[in-house]
């Protein structure tokens, strides 16, 4: 199975200003430092049933994403995504993401995780498939979802990747699921992990868990 996104490793990023995102900062985990972990410790998962629900136009979902260098949130967007925001929070829910990493870092570009195999091949066993919207632009603190280039636009599983550039030069076929709103700080200092030649973090970063809050 091909690795996910790896589009990204033909792209460059477009020069643009560094905008902040505008997500406030979180307090961090031992004052900034990251605790990784070896590869091959990613907590494998059985494959689970494809669901069928949608986020709620009007209500306000925020993922709180516990990690080894810190917390952030990403704000949901039930409005542009409620397929690909209902599965992830199916996932979340479930457990799914406790355990597993950040295993890659396209340097100045994005990190990626959600993988239960930890090197771009896994998912949850199913795809949920929702073309984003044909406008959105892959600026910094948006999150969406990695899918390998045989998949059609918009399709996802488990992996997801939060964009650190200002702005990139992706096309919208990647599923949007929302956009990180507190602690991009905790974002940045996983993207400056080493990494290898196939941008795979040398020591990953676990994502000790994710929990969905829904307000409205």
């Amino acid at each position: 199975m091909p690795r996910l996104l790896a589009v990204l490793l033909a792209l460059a990023v477009a020069g643009c200003g560094g905008a902040s995102g505008g997500a406030r900062k979180l307090t961090p985990d031992r004052a900034g430092r990251c605790r990784t972990v070896a590869r091959g410790t990613e907590q494998h998962r059985p494959g689970l049933p494809k669901p069928h629900t949608r986020l709620a136009r009007g209500k306000t979902y925020v993922a709180t994403v516990v990690t080894g260098c810190g917390s952030f949130e990403i704000t949901l967007d039930p409005r542009r995504a409620p397929i690909t925001g209902g599965s992830f929070e199916y996932l979340a829910r479930r457990r799914f993401f406790d355990g597993l990493t950040f295993h890659r870092s396209s340097p100045g570009y994005v990190i990626q995780g959600g993988d239960p195999n930890g090197d771009g091949t896994g998912g949850p066993g199913y795809t949920v498939v929702e073309p984003p919207p044909p406008t959105l632009r892959y600026d910094r603190g948006v999150v969406a979802m990695a899918r390998s280039q045989v998949e059609p636009p918009g399709a996802s599983g488990s992996q997801f990747f939060v964009v650190t550039a200002p702005r990139t030069q992706l096309d919208p076929s990647y599923a949007l699921l929302g956009r990180v709103t507190a602690g991009m700080d905790t974002v940045d200092r996983i993207a400056a992990l080493p990494a290898d030649s196939d941008e795979l973090l040398l020591r990953p970063v676990r994502i000790r868990s994710i929990r969905i809050a829904v307000s409205g």
